[in-house]
């Protein structure tokens, strides 16, 4: 990839670019980029590098993801040019049925209004919900019902079987120091962190594992969590047996019952993920690939597609190319919310929906004067009738992995398997409750998902790593960021700075939220062709989501961007 640089560089945010001729790793936290970087130096692979960097992230951004949630991987393998992707996403009890979770249900059409607003609409990372249109009703935000078996230890040392050169212990070593020494939080992440232990951990009965003196730890205090260094080193001792059928797998049962939960031991032994066919699309000369559903991933590539049938003519003008970027966004999530289900109980027709014609189709209906009135999904032709952390690594060898891992909301459920100093995810809430739908809970079935890493190759060569993490603005966060990497030749630090939009909620009818920064001619404008528009300033620019991206240049060299509206950073060698 090609970028400019302008000499007299304004700098519109406290980050520039990184550049490293051999290798990279960007994450959302410093402790874990250094650990990336310590793996990679020591002779590790970008799987190895990942590992570490998931793992010390689950040191240090608990409040965001962990060994108690779920995790996807596009890994691209250089001395073959593929590209792989895992689904490390867990199943429900296959004791809990739909009925039993409508039981306990509570209505959240209000719940839902409030979070397209300002206050309900931050990252994952900030303990907020992200929605899923059409869920109402559903279980309540933190039920122990909404507990699906944690995926990312089998992610973590699948990724590192098929695709590591270090001994896992010394992957795992930096993050075990990390909770055995302790580590300080920083502003946003401090901010995060307080919020969830308020909302989901200060009650739970073994939440003083993630808290000092019974309270949130404060900015630049240290936090030791002993019990999440043994687990991790019994992890690279014992593998996944440790985790799914050993002492951890007992731990976390035993939680579960006390809360008055289903899982059973059973469903965690009997956990696998698997590695999938990875989806992708032509956009600009570039493949963009994504994994397919369950994720959302799917929503972020018809958007590109819809977004790049469009005339030029339609594109040229900021103006424009956002008004055209938000209709074929809320084309994409009014699909998404229809089709994006477990596949083993509701396959999507990705070919047709991936395809020129259905593109077109959809494209078509997209004006540049007035917004559409209302979106609802498509219909292609064969149906009719019918808190994350986000990080990339690239090695010296070429080798990319963009690696996601999520609690869901901030803390997942805020429950702590005792002595183990994570908490379990709550990514249950994917679900939705109404019969017949693709995505109605049942038995062993995976939920929606909106975590997905991002991954582009040209011509066969890994173009860039990225991601954007934050609920239902992760697929507008792709979106964004590949378009100004593509369209505009935005270095990965001007294109992670950019002021961004989101449909709030996900919401293909919803309000459009434009960050501060955004020209207010332009947020003006959108008004006036039919959009409901807000403006999100301050703290709350969290809801934008937090990206992370490596891009390799035409001569080989990585220029890696780290997203400013968290504590994250790049770096490399």
């Amino acid at each position: 990839m090609r970028f400019t640089c302008d000499t007299n560089y304004e700098y519109r945010s406290r980050r520039s670019f990184v550049l490293s001729p051999s290798a990279a790793v960007a994450s959302s936290q410093a402790p874990a980029t250094e650990a990336g970087v310590h793996v990679l130096r020591a002779g590790g692979s970008a799987a190895d590098a990942a590992i570490a960097v998931a793992a010390a992230l689950q040191v240090t951004q608990a409040c965001s993801t962990g060994l108690g949630g779920d995790a996807f991987c596009l890994y691209y393998e250089a001395a073959t040019g593929t590209v792989h992707a895992y689904n490390g996403s867990g199943r429900s009890p296959r004791a809990l049925t739909a009925e039993a979770a409508r039981a306990v249900a509570v209505d959240s059409d209000e719940v839902i209004a409030s979070q397209a607003t300002v206050a309900g609409g931050a990252s994952e990372a900030a303990g907020v919900i992200p929605t899923v249109a059409g869920t109402s009703p559903r279980l309540p935000d933190y039920h122990v019902h909404t507990v699906t078996v944690p995926g990312a230890a089998d992610a973590w040392l699948e990724t590192h079987r098929r695709f590591g050169r270090l001994p896992l212990a010394d992957v795992l070593l930096p993050a075990v120091r990390l909770a055995r020494d302790g580590f300080a939080l920083g502003p946003m992440t401090a901010r995060w962190w307080s919020r969830g232990v308020e909302r989901q951990v200060a009650g739970r009965r073994h939440g003083h594992e993630l808290m000092v003196d019974g309270r949130s730890p404060t900015v630049g205090e240290r936090l030791r969590n002993p019990g999440l260094a043994r687990v991790l080193e019994s992890l690279a001792a014992d593998g996944r047996e440790s985790f799914y059928e050993g002492w951890i797998a007992e731990r976390i049962i035993e939680e579960i019952e006390y809360e008055g939960g289903c899982m059973s031991a059973e469903d965690l032994a009997a956990h696998r993920g698997e590695w999938v066919e990875p989806m992708r699309v032509r956009y600009g000369g570039f493949d963009v690939w994504e994994c397919p559903p369950n994720g959302q991933g799917l929503a972020a590539l018809l958007a590109l597609r819809i977004y790049g049938h469009l005339p030029p003519e339609m594109r040229a003008e900021p103006v424009d190319r956002l008004h055209a970027q938000v209709e074929a966004m809320r084309l994409a999530f009014a699909d998404a919310a229809r089709f994006v289900a477990d596949p083993a109980f509701a396959p999507a027709p990705l070919g047709e929906l991936l395809g020129d014609d259905y593109a077109a189709s959809r494209a078509a209906g997209i004006r540049l004067d007035r917004a559409m009135p209302s979106v609802g999904p498509g219909l292609p032709a064969h149906v009719a009738g019918s808190d994350t952390v986000y990080f990339s690594v690239v090695d010296a060898e070429g080798n990319g992995c963009s690696f996601i891992n999520s609690n869901f909301a901030g803390f997942g459920t805020g429950i702590v398997p005792r002595g183990c100093g994570f908490t379990l995810q709550n990514r249950g809430l994917g679900f939705v409750l109404e019969p017949g739908h693709a995505n109605e809970l049942a038995p062993g079935k995976r939920p929606y998902h909106t975590i997905i890493p991002g991954l582009m190759t040209r011509e066969g060569r890994l173009a860039a790593v990225f991601g954007v993490m934050g609920g239902m603005m992760q697929p507008q966060g792709h979106l964004q960021v590949v378009g100004r990497l593509v369209d505009e030749g935005l270095d990965p630090q001007a294109a992670l700075d950019a002021s961004r939009f989101q449909l709030a909620g996900g919401d293909p009818n919803g309000t459009v939220l434009v960050e501060e920064g955004t020209d207010p001619g332009v947020a003006a404008e959108l008004g006036a062709r039919g959009h409901e528009v807000e403006e999100i300033a301050g703290e709350q620019r969290a809801i934008f989501g937090l990206g992370q991206v490596i891009a390799r240049g035409d001569d080989g060299v990585l220029w890696s961007g780290s997203d400013p509206r968290g504590d994250g950073q790049a770096g490399g060698f």
